[in-house]
């Protein structure tokens, strides 16, 4: 079982968000990943550099019907960290059902 640890860097929405689409896939192209979740180039692109220097996803450039294109995947590291902060959300979530939901008689 994966511990839970909180990562801020993951936990900003669009950034959650692009993780779980990658923990999904061996890779997506930059311009799918811009599609689903509706971001600019400029700001998709800050996500994901901020996630790229610290190590949780990778980026491959390679050509395709002649045009050049961006591959990206979730590394080990990012895949551990999301599955560590998945965890640790799901945790808080559990919790707090245990101290709100009404006790069985």
């Amino acid at each position: 079982m994966v511990k839970g640890r909180f990562d801020p860097l993951i936990h900003s929405p669009q950034k959650l968000r692009i993780c779980a689409m990658l923990s999904r896939a061996d890779g997506i192209e930059f311009s799918e990943i811009q599609n689903r979740t509706g971001l600019s180039k400029s700001a998709l692109s800050k996500h994901l550099t901020q996630l790229i220097d610290v190590g949780h996803l990778a980026d491959e450039q390679f050509v395709r019907a002649g045009s050049s294109r961006l591959m990206l995947s979730l590394t080990n590291q990012g895949r551990a960290a999301y599955a560590a902060h998945r965890q640790a959300l799901e945790d808080i979530l559990v919790a707090e059902d245990r101290i709100t939901s009404p006790s069985a008689p």
